[in-house]
């Protein structure tokens, strides 16, 4: 069984963290906490990979995966967002990982 290290990443700034703080106070949401119903609307409600179409009752079930691997980045144009369901999104996650793990590149 491989094991997963935690993947390094850039910690936010005290001022950053104190900005989504306040933000989160005042109830607004942060200026890419819609991106999945951006991705929806821009995308449609088909899996990108498997081409399954979902329905009001399963919408839950399609998810969007950043190409990038960047929650946070969040271009209006969708360049880095695809709808996958939540099976091609696992399988997605999964082959980097067996790749990293293949080419010796595993953190």
């Amino acid at each position: 069984m491989v094991q997963r290290r935690p993947q390094s990443r850039k910690l936010p700034s005290p001022e950053e963290l104190r900005q989504l703080v306040n933000t989160l106070k005042s109830g607004n949401k942060p200026a890419n906490a819609n991106y999945r119903e951006q991705s929806l609307k821009l995308h449609g409600w088909i899996c990108a990979k498997c081409g399954r179409e979902f329905e009001r009752e399963n919408l839950q079930l399609l998810t969007v995966h950043h190409r990038d691997g960047n929650h946070h980045n969040n271009p209006p144009d969708g360049s880095n967002w695809e709808n996958l369901c939540v099976y091609c999104h696992d399988d997605e996650h999964s082959r980097l990982i067996l790749a990293e793990y293949l080419n010796g590149t595993t953190p």
